[in-house]
């Protein structure tokens, strides 16, 4: 007569809707095991469409589409060559996110400290979030990766550090711990997703329901200008004319690292405080 397994170790029940409060503490509880083995303390987030392609790629693609397309014209090939140069277009934000990882990655090799400081985090897929990763593990840095589990995305990208992939089925986990550890944010040009977990991030500033400052920069102000005005909201009332002041914009690496490292310098290493230093892997927050 075979055993019956314990409940911790019994598929059936994990998987079914009495086990799902052990499923949500597993994943709190293993990303922050990780977190403290790896001693991650704090962490930059990027943000950004999976969309976006690197200039390598995305002019591959244009050159391939355009070889097809002198034996085989027609109105889909136009649509899809406009596509194919809009790809190519947007492929700067990719080199961008990967330079800019690539110059923080660089400079928090250089802080001293017994944990691992600013480290660069991504959502852990394509895209944007493949730039950010793949700019701080060219710099040496080591680098995160919240990966979503869903049935039509990719997987995770390549260049996340080796115990720092996380695969997510909740989307408030995964963004808890995007908000939990990060002391700056920084927003590429993305869709729907990007927006959610930006104005996610925005709401726990504007409510102090964090007690660290972050900075939060829109990298891109011809896009970001065009699809997200605030300032009619400030006029109606709806939100402070302060509240405006969260947002800083950056059209290039440069300029977004400078304004990055001088926040995190005057409020999270100058102003650093006894717990952020003492405890890697655990954010205070309000409440």
């Amino acid at each position: 007569m075979s055993q019956q397994p314990l409940a911790y170790l019994d598929p059936e029940f994990l998987d079914s809707d009495e086990g799902r409060p052990v499923r949500l503490l597993s994943e709190y509880l293993d990303p922050l095991r990780r977190f403290r083995e790896q001693k991650i303390q704090d962490t930059v987030v990027f943000f950004g469409s999976a969309r976006v392609d690197s200039r390598e790629r995305a002019e591959r693609a244009l050159k391939t589409l355009k070889a097809r397309g002198v034996h085989d014209a027609d109105d889909h090939y136009e649509t899809e060559l406009k596509k194919g140069s809009k790809a190519v277009e947007w492929a700067r934000y990719y080199e961008d996110a990967r330079e800019l990882a690539r110059l923080l990655a660089t400079w928090t090799l250089g802080i001293q400290s017994d944990n691992h400081r600013f480290v660069v985090t991504s959502g852990g897929g394509p895209g944007i979030m493949e730039a950010a990763n793949r700019g701080a593990h060219e710099a040496g840095g080591k680098t995160i990766g919240l990966n979503i589990r869903l049935p039509f995305e990719q997987g995770a990208n390549p260049y996340i550090t080796d115990g720092l992939r996380f695969e997510f089925h909740y989307f408030f986990m995964r963004k808890f711990w995007f908000a939990y550890l990060a002391k700056a944010l920084i927003v590429f040009p993305g869709g729907f997703g990007t927006l959610d977990e930006m104005f996610e991030i925005l709401t726990l500033v504007q409510t102090d329901k964090l007690s660290k400052k972050i900075g939060v920069v829109l990298y891109g102000s011809e896009y970001w200008k065009q699809v997200l005005d605030l300032k009619p909201m400030a006029e109606w009332g709806a939100i402070a004319e302060k509240d405006l002041e969260l947002l800083h914009y950056a059209d290039t690496p440069s300029d977004a690292f400078e304004y990055v490292r001088d926040h995190l310098i005057a409020h999270h290493l100058n102003a650093q405080t006894p717990q952020e230093s003492a405890t890697p892997g655990i954010a205070k927050t309000r409440g």
